[in-house]
């Protein structure tokens, strides 16, 4: 049977099995030349698949490095997987048009965010940036075929982006979101009557389930602007009464319930531009087109806050990459990650270059040390005394 990764010591030409030795192992003859040897055959690139897997079982799995590491220390274990870190995991656009994708960015402690889109349950890409901005967002968007469905959270960026590289796609606000800016705004619990019945109003949000209790609740949004549209416009003067601080230098006025005019504003807004109910649209019935981003909040999102909290004290760098296995093993039938070794990512590094004017490294020719070799040594006692 040939082994087209051995190669033989004389020519290099390949080696095949040639039957066993008398203890027991595999004797290896040379196609070429005929040089027969029993010796082991170098296998660097299973030894590297094997110190990848490990890296991987690590790091993405619960047990620790010397729980993986058997008879050999963690400190060994740390050291064949160090170059492990100098892959970078990359999922391929197959230009498949999804009828849903959810979009969504995890920030890491050090100043980078990780912009995730999925579609179903798989990871399809992610961009890394400072923060979420519309220039990020586009950057990663323009890798995909625009789908039918976009699923947001709202953040910063994301809405012109969708628009600049996805002008056809609907878009379905993430309820929850919804809910939680609304209460950022107004609290859980509410002083004043009109902020109460908002409250309820939010909550209801994530239970509606057919076109008939969106109409209702459509027509009890707008019955509660008109119950008290008066106590919205209810303006406070300067000097009547404390500044809230997002009032502006030499602005005269502001209206007294402000942040229960942004939370009704929110939910007035986010109805007017058709974006609360889509998924309850006739031309997506039967896609299961989803109402929040619960899909990689809570199983994406989730899953990297765990893994880097199970790592906690990895160098950024490190926590970047990790991000990155993370996505990559989540995507749709994604390569074995041995495919991905290159020859750059296990080369050695370049030894030091000495600096001008050191001793070179070696045994001394003619030194001036006292050495006990001739007996040029300090003695005290009776030491060499006969």
């Amino acid at each position: 049977m040939l082994d087209t990764s051995g190669e033989c010591a004389l020519c290099g030409g390949p080696l095949k099995r040639n039957g066993k030795t008398s203890a027991g192992s595999i004797r290896w003859r040379c196609r070429h030349c005929g040089a027969s040897s029993s010796r082991a055959v170098a296998r660097p690139d299973v030894a590297r698949r094997h110190d990848l897997n490990l890296f991987l079982g690590w790091l993405l799995g619960k047990a620790s490095q010397a729980e993986l590491s058997g008879t050999a220390s963690a400190r060994t274990l740390r050291r064949r997987m160090a170059w492990c870190w100098n892959i970078s995991p990359t999922i391929p656009v197959t230009g498949q048009i999804h009828d849903e994708v959810q979009l969504d960015g995890i920030y890491l402690r050090g100043g980078w965010c990780c912009l995730i889109a999925i579609a179903g349950d798989q990871v399809i890409g992610w961009q890394w940036c400072d923060t979420e901005k519309s220039a990020a967002w586009t950057a990663l968007l323009e890798r995909f075929p625009a789908p039918r469905v976009a699923v947001i959270d709202g953040g910063s960026g994301l809405g012109s982006a969708l628009r600049r590289a996805w002008p056809e796609t609907r878009i379905q606000r993430c309820l929850v979101h919804v809910q939680r800016n609304v209460r950022t705004e107004i609290t859980r619990q509410p002083r004043t009557k009109a902020g109460r019945r908002l409250r309820v109003l939010s909550l209801a949000l994530t239970k509606i389930g057919t076109r008939e209790e969106a109409l209702i609740w459509l027509r009890a949004l707008n019955s509660w602007h008109e119950a008290n549209k008066t106590f919205l416009a209810e303006r406070t003067y300067r000097g009547s009464g404390p500044t809230p601080q997002h009032v502006r230098t030499g602005q005269a006025w502001w209206f007294t319930h402000y942040r229960l005019r942004r939370a009704y504003n929110l939910l007035a807004r986010t109805a007017r531009e058709r974006v609360l109910f889509t998924y309850l649209e006739p031309e997506f019935e039967g896609l299961g087109i989803s109402s929040t981003t619960n899909r990689i909040e809570g199983g994406i999102n989730a899953g990297i806050r765990r893994m880097l909290r199970d790592h906690r004290g990895l160098p950024l760098e490190h926590r970047q990459r990790a991000v990155e296995w993370y996505l990559y093993q989540r995507s749709e039938n994604p390569p074995a990650p041995h495919r991905l070794i290159r020859e750059e990512h296990y080369k050695t590094l370049t030894p030091l270059t000495p600096i001008a004017g050191d001793e070179p490294i070696g045994p001394d020719e003619l030194g001036t040390a006292t050495i006990a070799e001739e007996g040029l040594w300090a003695r005290s006692g009776w030491g060499g005394r006969p």
